[in-house]
């Protein structure tokens, strides 16, 4: 089987099973929302993270209210989180940066994204695919597990899986790949245990054909 047609299954699959499902995983109402989200989500859960930002955008109701917060007392907010202190920092740091650079608009072009403290191509990513629906693969760790698996990466550095999946996968379905795969890595291909008999996808799977 080529890679192209074990593409085409795996999405047919997806689209079936988790019809559009482009939904983002983050609780957010705001753009700056999400970018502060997708920061506290590095080497955390969603789960988690939403629970931390229920309280916590209520507490720092604006833009302004991140960018000149108390470091000291953001780290208590985000503690939870771990790795709190980079992750309290960057949150002041990068809004004040929307604030004071780019006049409290989140901007969408790549590399502006990148140049905020705490945002790397991952929430780069996050912040263009769901907030302005720019098409754009976001690689988190059930993407990287899978996409392995499914033998559309041999690389394990996620900038090299971006676009190693960016050449494989049509550009219509950058965006509902990451949330499709996530929830498959929810439901059925777990870490560190998958469930491979209740997987639809097994005829596809490298890892599948290499284990049985």
């Amino acid at each position: 089987m080529t890679t192209k047609e074990r593409v085409k299954g795996v999405l047919e699959l997806l689209d079936i099973h988790y019809p559009q499902n482009d939904k983002c995983y983050l609780d957010y109402g705001k753009p700056y929302e999400l970018m502060i989200a997708t920061i506290l989500s590095a080497q955390c859960t969603d789960d988690r993270v939403n629970i931390v930002t229920a309280s916590l955008f209520k507490k720092y109701p604006s833009l302004e209210a991140f960018a000149f917060a108390d470091v000291s007392e953001m780290e208590k907010d985000v503690k939870s989180t771990g790795f709190y202190r980079n992750k309290a920092k960057n949150i002041i740091e990068a809004s004040r940066a929307v604030l004071e650079i780019h006049n409290s608009e989140m901007p969408s072009d790549i590399d502006m994204l990148t140049k905020l403290a705490g945002v790397g191509r991952k929430t780069a990513n996050v912040i263009r695919s769901n907030i302005f629906r720019i098409p754009s693969v976001v690689v988190d760790t059930h993407v990287k597990r899978i996409s392995h698996k499914l033998g559309f990466t041999k690389n394990t550095d996620p900038e090299k899986i971006e676009q190693d999946l960016m050449k494989i996968l049509p550009k219509a379905h950058w965006i509902r790949y990451n949330t499709q795969i996530i929830a498959h890595g929810r439901a059925i291909c777990k870490a560190p245990t998958a469930k491979c008999e209740l997987c639809f996808m097994t005829s596809f799977c490298k890892f599948y054909a290499k284990s049985n």
